[in-house]
């Protein structure tokens, strides 16, 4: 605010999996961290951007999901799902409320990212990634970054309260 005079845009892009393993395994220290960074972290970043885009009249806020919890139950990621799941929710709850006052939030659901928190031990493991998607490859960062300029900008104007799928089609997939 006090460097560009206003807030038009916000990425809220952090996430972490957390502890993972059956969940019946999973502490509940784990599942709290993992509901704190992923949902509770995502409701701050709305909480404190929202204020500022309402003195605007109009601002595009962007969560990142996943689709794990939307369109595919992966074992051994119980907390993950259920909290990038929960960032859907309040998505939709943020877009119906702010809304009428010019204010879109969407969120982005991608699939695997070539990213150095996705780093793969091996290439058989890179390659059974890759094997998941029906691009049968996993996305460069840039494409998932220009799937969020679309939901932040002008064109996508009439998007709101969506989980946009760029997933490299892991969703369709059923290898």
């Amino acid at each position: 605010m006090s460097r560009f005079g206003s807030l038009d845009i916000a990425f809220n892009n952090a996430g972490a999996t957390g502890e993972m393993g059956e969940s019946h395994t999973v502490s509940l220290d784990g599942w709290n961290r993992t509901i704190e960074t992923n949902l509770t972290g995502a409701f701050l970043g709305a909480k404190h951007q929202i204020p500022a885009m309402l003195e605007n009249g109009a601002g595009s806020i962007i969560f990142t999901s996943t689709f794990v919890g939307y369109t595919v139950g992966m074992p051994g990621m119980a907390a993950y799902a259920s909290a990038k799941a929960g960032v859907i929710g309040l998505t939709q709850v943020l877009a119906a409320e702010y809304g009428p006052r010019g204010i879109r939030i969407n969120a982005l659901l991608p699939g695997g990212t070539d990213t150095p928190a996705a780093t793969f031990k091996t290439p058989e493991e890179r390659s059974f990634v890759e094997g998941l998607h029906a691009l049968k490859r996993v996305a460069e960062p840039e494409e998932i970054a220009a799937t969020a300029l679309y939901l932040a900008a002008d064109e996508s104007s009439f998007t709101t309260g969506t989980a946009l799928l760029a997933d490299g089609g892991v969703s369709i997939n059923r290898v």
